[in-house]
């Protein structure tokens, strides 16, 4: 969605919006001018709004969002090392366990 569009959904309005993508809060897609923020980008907005209202400072809100990508990334590499364990042999999968 683009920016217009975006802000309403996130209700917040178009200075905000600069801060927090001068912030690096919203990580949009650009094509050429335009920008355009995805589902994950809406996500963090709520998350950025809800974490202010409950008094966080913008200090707060970015240790916090670090703490939330490490975590996604440490999801997607256990989804990847789960995945490639999958693919072992029965008896090396196993092994890995720690079963005979």
């Amino acid at each position: 969605m683009e920016s217009r569009e975006f802000a309403l959904q996130a209700r917040i309005d178009a200075k905000v919006l600069s801060e927090w993508l001068a912030a690096g809060w919203l990580l949009p897609h650009r094509s050429g001018a335009t920008q355009f923020f995805s589902e994950v980008d809406l996500a963090r907005a709520h998350l950025v709004r809800d974490l202010h209202d409950i008094g966080i400072n913008d200090e707060g809100v970015s240790v916090i969002l670090d703490l939330v990508d490490q975590l996604h990334g440490v999801r997607r590499l256990l989804r990847e090392i789960l995945s490639g364990m999958d693919a072992l042999p029965d008896a090396t999968r196993r092994r890995l366990d720690g079963r005979p």
